[in-house]
């Protein structure tokens, strides 16, 4: 029954998907499909010109809103026979602009608009700044759109583009537009055929064609490119396959695309699993996923083990995998990891080979077998210990303290006291209703509470009390240790092991929920964070909300540093810190420059009072977090390293993000400054250019002629 449910759950379609796909079909909004291709000449608007022939045909109307034919023949003849609107004239700067008259475009209505060169910059007075935005107000007025863009114009490949061709594209489009939009067609061409027709004169007119040639249009350049627009166009269509197979409930995976996961734990090998499934995804160019799956036992693992799974997770972070963990479902590991790989369209699964016994395998099962077994067309992948053997995850660097956990009679004294207060209840409950089979519901139900409330070792007492008092007072002959009934010895013996066990139970269920509540707390405090540093503008609100935030969760005092100038400076700290002493300013130093960790606790420089740990991104370094507190010893647990780990981990993109919008504004400002001057030269000259020539013509005048000249006329030319 419970494996029908789970089949007929997993079955169903995925929630976000079908409301994805609700919203786009009650929305009323417009379709977009783009043209996109590795270089311009490739054929982008002429392909698209073809497909909106063909719908014409079909019976749609079909407008031209805008399209750049750059004077090639067979484009310029596409246009014959599609209605065009007119395009809008701007005067700027005493010449004459003309772009898409949007406003013409909407008040005409017609099913499809033709779009081209969606990264365009339109020109000043334009109701908006970018293309990219008159195409969406089209799509939100319900008008479907055909656009075209070429790959060095998505915004995130932008630096990798500026790497290969050596020339910063200004004009981008944000990655949410091609990544919303409703289709993606690939218009592909080889370098050589490219390179032909750039040479035809087909591309650009001869003087550009040759500058292009040079420069550009390598066959470097244009493979680098091509093989960029494939894989980000095969990114796309891979997110479509997956969101259509989660919305219809379809089983995976279809091997349109290699998905890799590798199944990971605390133990040591799981960091050689990874490094595995990296080099693997390397050479299938494939995304990859480290999983692990959290279920009762994870709860009972030793400090040791739950920061070595961790630091298993982080490692995936870093080799540019995604890490998760998910709790455990089904009564099986193996069904949720399965439940999981078919979700996502998932290939491959990378496991570990087991070291377990025969005996605890044959007791508790075999993930692997069970892989292995239910996996269906999911390959799996079995790796021997032997070859994980040399991959250990990277020594700690900083000592974790040990959770101190300090010993507290109280709840031992409540233990006994609720059993006696059940031993009076027993003793009132067994003359009303004979027998002694409802006194062990009652101590049975103390047992229970002492188990909810106060764990399981005040549990354990609270049952060998309850057993004890239960023979005494009840198991005749009552008032002594000794039983003569064999039948009562058997019932004694049951009724001190249901005990056990019942506190046992409800001591992990206990357990259990506070573990919970205790993530949900951090869960929250780290959202509520994430949120604040979300709605914060200057560098000075991140760095205080980051140092306020890290000290109230970690209760310890705070120290944030960024370069200055070239040198670390202390830039917030809670409570305020202007300076550090000559120790904890070496360690902080020594942390900046080796991008690992220094001061207290560490392997480096462990006399300072502060431990610092460095800030980073992907871009790189950003900055140093020192912490300290009263006590004495290694200053965190191992769960408040990992805390800790996230809270610098946001604090760094935050700063990243506010840095970079400074170097935007600063770029703006530079862009203006040049601007306003080479306006103010042109003014300047165009202003002079009359005074200068009556000057420069008196002066001629009095050179050439001063011997004909009368001194009136004379006076006058100098006046």
């Amino acid at each position: 029954m419970a494996q029908q449910q789970r089949r007929d759950s997993e079955q169903r379609p995925s929630p976000e998907a079908l409301l994805e796909q609700a919203k786009r079909e009650t929305s009323g909004a417009g379709r977009l499909k783009i043209f996109v291709g590795a270089a311009p000449g490739v054929g982008k608007t002429y392909e698209m010109l073809q497909s909106a022939h063909a719908r014409r045909k079909a019976g749609v109307d079909v407008v031209v809103g805008l399209v750049e034919t750059h004077g090639r023949v067979e484009t310029e003849a596409l246009l014959q026979g599609l209605e065009i609107i007119p395009r809008k004239r701007i005067a700027y700067r005493d010449q004459t602009l003309e772009e898409m008259d949007l406003d013409a475009l909407i008040a005409r209505r017609p099913q499809l608009a033709l779009v081209d060169e969606l990264a365009h910059t339109n020109a000043p007075g334009s109701r908006h700044p970018k293309r990219y935005l008159d195409v969406e107000e089209l799509l939100s007025r319900g008008i479907d759109v055909y656009t075209a863009v070429n790959i060095q114009h998505i915004e995130s490949l932008n630096d990798v583009i500026a790497q290969i061709t050596h020339v910063r594209v200004r004009e981008t489009v944000p990655d949410s537009v091609f990544d919303g939009a409703d289709g993606i067609e690939l218009v592909d061409l080889t370098p050589d055929d490219l390179i032909q027709r750039l040479k035809e004169g087909k591309v650009y007119v001869p003087r550009q064609a040759e500058r292009a040639l040079e420069h550009y249009f390598s066959p470097g350049n244009l493979t680098a490119l091509r093989e960029l627009a494939l894989r980000r166009t095969a990114e796309r269509v891979d997110e479509q396959l997956l969101t259509h197979m989660q919305a219809n409930a379809i089983a995976g995976p279809w091997a349109a695309g290699e998905r890799i996961l590798v199944c990971i734990s605390e133990d040591p090998r799981s960091a050689g699993l990874v490094r595995y499934t990296k080099r693997l995804a390397d050479r299938l160019h494939a995304p990859w996923t480290a999983l692990s799956i959290e279920t009762r036992r994870t709860l009972q693992l030793s400090d040791e083990e739950r920061d070595r799974l961790a630091d298993t997770l982080r490692l995936a972070e870093a080799l540019d995998g995604e890490a998760l963990t998910i709790p455990a479902v089904g009564r099986r590991i193996a069904d949720d990891i399965i439940g999981f790989a078919q979700t996502n369209n998932v290939t491959q699964i990378i496991i570990g080979k087991s070291q377990r016994s025969l005996w605890f395998e044959l007791r508790r099962g075999s993930v692997v077998h069970d892989l292995v077994r239910r996996a269906g067309n999911i390959s799996v992948n079995v790796i021997a210990g032997e070859e994980l053997a040399s991959d250990p995850v990277p020594k700690k660097t900083v000592r974790t303290a040990v959770r101190a956990e300090p010993f507290h009679p109280r709840p031992y004294l409540m233990a006994l006291l609720i059993v006696a207060v059940a031993l009076v209840a027993g003793e009132f409950v067994q003359p009303l209703f004979g027998g002694i089979e409802n006194v062990d519901l009652v101590f049975l139900t103390a047992v229970v509470t002492v188990a909810v409330r106060y764990g399981l070792w005040p549990s354990i007492l609270t049952s060998i009390a309850a057993s004890l008092c239960y023979n005494f007072f009840f198991m005749p002959p009552i008032y002594t240790f000794t039983i003569t009934d064999p039948n009562n010895v058997v019932a004694f013996f049951f009724f001190m092991l249901i005990a056990i066990l019942v506190s046992n139970v409800a001591s992990r269920v206990r357990s259990q929920a506070d573990t919970a509540i205790g993530r949900i707390r951090t869960t929250e405090q780290l959202y509520a964070f994430s949120r604040k540093l979300a709605g914060t503008g200057t560098l000075d609100d991140v760095l205080w909300a980051t140092a306020y935030q890290t000290a109230l969760m970690l209760k310890v005092r705070v120290v944030l540093l960024l370069p200055d100038n070239g040198i670390l400076t202390v830039k917030a700290g809670y409570p305020p810190e202007d300076q550090l002493d000559k120790a904890d300013l070496a360690a902080a130093n020594w942390a900046w420059g080796n991008d690992r960790p220094a001061g207290r606790g560490s392997d480096t420089l462990p006399g300072a009072k502060r431990l610092f740990l460095p800030m980073r991104t992907g871009r790189g370094l950003i900055g140093v977090i020192g912490i300290d507190d009263d006590k004495t010893g290694p200053l965190l647990t191992p769960d408040q390293r990992r805390l800790l780990d996230a809270l610098v981990d946001q604090g760094a993109l935050a700063i990243e993000r506010v840095l970079l919008v400074e170097d935007m504004d600063r770029v703006k400002r530079t862009v203006e400054s040049d601007r306003l001057r080479s306006a103010l030269l042109t003014s300047i000259s165009h202003d002079l250019k009359t005074p200068l020539a009556s000057v420069l013509g008196a002066a001629s005048t009095m050179r050439d002629l001063a011997g004909g000249l009368t001194d009136a006329e004379k006076r006058d030319l100098l006046a």
